[in-house]
């Protein structure tokens, strides 16, 4: 059961409704806002131009902001599987949470308790690929965070909400720091390619940031921005995962 939905339309969405069928992705976002009032005022204001489908309150309350069918403004400029625009074919959730400008927290069990509902159900309707849910650090890792290293995005795989590597940690470990070689460099950022990142022609500062975006997502224990043995081996695994559910 997905339970009570709250409404409160925004007015900043693209009024041509799309095909169902053209609806791929599933974005989480944080609010990274002081408090949820502004969170919502923001979401909702004429003149901010951004929007999400939905937003979770920290007490577990989801508000639906704009209908699934129409185009919220959430992704902005994103990129994914060579995909462009993302807000076209996703639906985004906003989760209250601070973020990392105003001390990034963890979610509360009610965020996420209402949140595995909420994709449990618009996975279903619309056969959404688990391959196809992801961060908006993901699909715009030169510009954002969310929703961070805080994100349970493991607690969600086995929700079947996302993919997940589930590697022994205690290995993965003892890979930690320890130095690659220029080709198994590539051979890392060929594996984000596979993922889906985009990776052509980036600048050194980019490319950090993409790295960046890849621990907090898959390593959140250490982020650096530098790729070690254990972000190869687990670059790998994904790869061949997001392989497999294609």
């Amino acid at each position: 059961m997905l339970g009570k939905i709250t409404l409160n339309y925004s007015p900043n969405f693209s009024t041509n409704k799309r095909n169902k069928k053209n609806i791929k992705l599933l974005i989480f976002h944080y609010t990274g806002m002081k408090n949820e009032n502004k969170a919502i005022n923001r979401l909702t204001d004429v003149n901010s131009r951004v929007s999400s489908h939905y937003f979770i309150k920290k007490n577990g309350q989801t508000i639906l902001l704009v209908p699934e069918l129409y185009v919220a403004w959430h992704a902005g400029k994103s990129y994914w599987k060579k995909k462009k625009s993302l807000n076209k074919s996703s639906i985004g959730i906003e989760i209250q949470n601070t973020g990392h400008q105003f001390g990034y927290h963890k979610f509360t069990n009610s965020q996420i308790k209402s949140l595995v509902k909420l994709s449990i159900y618009l996975i279903k309707k619309y056969k959404i690929n688990n391959k196809n849910i992801l961060g908006h650090s993901d699909v715009a890792y030169d510009r954002k965070k969310d929703p961070g290293e805080k994100f349970p995005w493991q607690f969600l795989a086995k929700k079947k909400i996302g993919i997940w590597h589930n590697l022994e940690k205690i290995k993965l470990r003892k890979n930690r720091n320890l130095k690659i070689t220029i080709l198994e460099k590539k051979e890392f950022l060929n594996c984000l390619k596979k993922i889906g990142y985009f990776v052509r022609q980036i600048s050194l500062k980019q490319k950090k940031k993409l790295i960046t975006a890849f621990q907090r997502r898959f390593r959140p224990e250490l982020i650096n921005g530098k790729i070690d043995r254990e972000c190869l081996i687990i670059a790998q695994k994904i790869s061949k995962l997001y392989n497999y559910f294609s």
